[in-house]
């Protein structure tokens, strides 16, 4: 239960981070952090949650790491299901404090967006179904082999949130054009079931391609990370 709850605050912190810097201060007149900020915020959250849970329950925050780690030989089946129920727990929960944050603003409406994912017309920069497919996969696979190599026993110890904080930062200075950025069915669900619509209706992409993206990063490490012989 442990484990769990710190899945659970450790994901409610990176929604609530992540997707409340978009949703709040992002463009907000005179001062609003933009692109870089937003990433920045992102990478931020999972920075300051490794140090603070990462010797609790290994700080993955997110279904793709969960399973990414145990295609990876890192993390026991046994304990996905209960991992990824806390996380997408978490991120529903954050979005719900968010959006009581958000919705005390005169004119707030949640049918804009409230950092939800998205591709086709719902994409910031417009990019088709299959552009956010593909971004979501290799950005995904990428953070992955970050976080496996980082974690790894013959990696310089100590270091690892900073990689994995900054590898996230990245990721989404590069895909925050074409998708807003998920690489995390829970950060995805977490505002898109307050959103509805379109947003659930797209929500399916956001599961599909980072949990995809997940093997193709540990299939990857496993292949370049093996102990040398």
């Amino acid at each position: 239960m442990q484990k769990l709850g710190a899945e659970f605050f450790g994901t409610f912190w990176l929604v609530l981070g992540g997707c409340g810097s978009a949703v709040l201060a992002a463009a907000f007149p005179g001062v609003g952090i933009g692109l870089h900020g937003v990433s920045l915020a992102f990478g931020l959250t999972v920075l300051t949650m490794a140090f603070a849970i990462g010797h609790i329950s290994g700080c993955h925050l997110n279904p793709a790491v969960s399973v990414g780690l145990w295609l990876g030989g890192r993390f026991p089946a046994k304990d996905l299901p209960g991992y990824i129920m806390a996380q997408v727990l978490g991120g529903i929960a954050a979005g719900g404090v968010l959006y009581l944050i958000a919705s005390g603003k005169a004119g707030f409406d949640v049918a804009a967006g409230f950092a939800s994912n998205g591709y086709g017309e719902h994409s910031p920069g417009g990019y088709s179904l299959v552009a956010a497919l593909v971004t979501e996969i290799v950005m995904t696979a990428f953070f992955l082999l970050v976080i496996l190599g980082a974690t790894d026993k013959r990696a310089p110890a100590g270091f690892a949130p900073i990689a994995i904080g900054l590898c996230l930062t990245l990721i989404h200075l590069v895909s925050i054009p074409v998708t807003n950025t998920s690489v995390n069915p829970a950060r995805s669900t977490g505002v898109a079931l307050y959103v509805g619509g379109w947003a659930v209706a797209q929500l399916w992409l956001f599961w599909v391609a980072p949990l995809i993206g997940a093997g193709v990063g540990a299939g990857i490490y496993r292949f370049i990370g093996g102990e040398q012989k």
